[in-house]
């Protein structure tokens, strides 16, 4: 169904790809098992050019069981804290229920971070260069993971005239900005082929942490720009002033991003 008042359609695309019995299969899950996998490919073909850390499969391979825990415990507890508090402390039992929804990308950064931190030093391996090849890597799982967004109907934008406003289901019979497209195309595209470009044309994953100085600003960067399009969580609203959750979790993605980009060394391969 189309929903014709809305300035550009709306394409309702039913959130579940696949129904076979009790078996059921979600773009969001889809959206999840793509990225990883794209990524996972990606990362082996940076492995295989000249940097300063060579992996073998095996790590490759364990690297992407650390990171779905990583997202997946990171993403739901960043959640929790992060945005229902409240409602988890008075039903703590809904904490686990991730099939009910509730993940957070701030969250699932840093059990990104932990996670491959307690591997790099269990393994005793550079843990920079490592995060520089997961840096590169990630806009791909963000570019699904904002597509799902979209077709789910949820995270939409805030109301506006502009021509490409759209109806959402869940966002009542008001245009509105398709901010899940903004964020794919800033956080997915945009820095894809920026991380990309500096990877492979200036060369710069000899400068450990630099790139991923790059991706931490380039999301926090997008993040808050788009979200002055998205409308605010429900049960927050704005924080301060006019600013959201969103934009204060990325304040210091960028900070520690430009920290770790004015302090990147060349080392060797």
């Amino acid at each position: 169904m189309l929903f014709s008042l809305a300035l550009l359609p709306y394409p309702s695309i039913d959130p579940v790809l696949i129904a076979i019995g009790p078996v059921v299969i979600r773009w969001y899950a889809l959206a999840y098992i793509a990225g990883i996998f794209l990524g996972y490919l990606y990362m082996l073909r940076l492995n295989r050019s000249k940097g300063p850390l060579t992996l073998s499969k095996r790590v490759l391979d364990d690297l992407m069981l650390w990171a779905i825990l990583g997202i997946m415990l990171g993403g739901r507890l960043g959640y929790v804290l992060f945005y229902q508090t409240g409602y988890y402390v008075a039903n703590p039992e809904q904490i686990l229920a991730i099939w009910r929804g509730g993940m957070s990308f701030h969250g699932g950064l840093i059990g990104v971070i932990v996670a491959f931190y307690m591997y790099a030093r269990r393994r005793r391996m550079a843990y920079l260069p490592l995060m520089d090849m997961v840096a590169c890597a990630a806009p791909i799982g963000l570019f699904f993971g904002r597509l799902a967004n979209f077709i789910n109907g949820e995270l939409y934008g805030r109301a506006t005239d502009v021509s490409w406003a759209m109806i959402f289901p869940r966002g009542g019979d008001v245009p509105r900005h398709p901010s899940q497209l903004y964020e794919a195309g800033l956080e997915g595209l945009v820095l894809f082929v920026l991380l990309a470009g500096l990877a492979w044309g200036a060369g710069l994953r000899q400068r450990a942490g630099f790139l991923s100085g790059v991706f931490l600003a380039g999301y926090g960067a997008s993040r808050a720009f788009v979200e002055y399009f998205r409308e605010p969580d429900e049960q927050l609203g704005f924080i301060i002033g006019s600013a959201t959750m969103g934009q204060l979790l990325c304040v210091p993605m960028i900070a520690l991003g430009l920290y770790l980009m004015l302090r990147a060394k060349k080392v060797s391969a």
